[in-house]
């Protein structure tokens, strides 16, 4: 076991080709897959959490159903619509990380909308009063309550981009696992492991830790200037 530790890190600082690869992959993959994720779900998060209207809660009740989805489950059904008998066969999209980015956006977006939308609807009622004490208008009232949300923004991206790099099931089931093509990694971890071979997975496995510790530590300061 030590080892196999001494020659992961050596693996790291050699700055192995394939180590690379899946790195950039994933980075590809996990970046993508939150932008998109993040732009989807704030304006969606603030409108639920800022707003009353017909029909509110039923669409926070199926948020709610979709952040609690398993991976594999929506891994099954992008495999099911892009696979060779499936409605989007056409567009040969399985197997890439094209649907990797499309199948982990689905899987982010509810959790972005509702943490936005439980923060927006906790001080939403107060910018509201202080708007309508101080006569701002609607538009003027609205980038209040935007820049009142500048660090959760912050602070949600980080956790739709954790959830992103340690997803393995649905970006497993669409995207393959491919050497050097879709292999992330969550994926090559299991896949080498599975194989006995334990320095590249150990090496991915101390990268994945380091890049966890550092989003959750980001994420504690962004909470501590949100509770001052």
């Amino acid at each position: 076991m030590g080892s196999s530790f001494e020659q992961a890190i050596e693996l790291i600082l050699s700055a192995d080709p394939e180590l690379l690869n899946i790195l950039a992959t994933t980075a590809k993959m996990s970046l993508s897959s939150s932008i998109i994720a993040l732009l989807l779900g704030v304006p969606f998060g603030i409108l639920l959490g800022a707003r009353k209207f017909p029909g509110r809660k039923t669409l926070v009740v199926l948020n709610r159903t979709f952040m609690g989805m398993p991976p594999v489950v929506a891994g099954l059904v992008f495999y099911m619509l892009f696979s060779g008998v499936g409605p989007f066969r056409h567009l040969h999209l399985l197997f890439t990380v094209e649907l990797m980015i499309i199948a982990q956006v689905v899987l982010i977006t509810p959790l972005i909308i509702s943490t936005m939308e439980t923060y927006v609807a906790q001080v939403a009622p107060l910018v509201k009063e202080t708007s309508l004490g101080l006569g701002l208008s609607r538009w003027k009232r609205f980038w209040l309550l935007v820049n009142e949300c500048v660090y959760p923004l912050f602070s949600t991206y980080l956790l739709g981009f954790a959830r992103a790099i340690a997803e393995v099931g649905a970006i497993s089931m669409v995207g393959g696992a491919i050497a050097w093509k879709t292999n992330v990694m969550t994926t090559a971890i299991m896949l080498y492991t599975n194989r006995g071979s334990f320095t590249l997975g150990i090496a991915l496995g101390i990268i994945l830790i380091a890049l966890s510790l550092l989003v959750n530590m980001v994420l504690s300061l962004m909470q501590g200037r949100l509770s001052r």
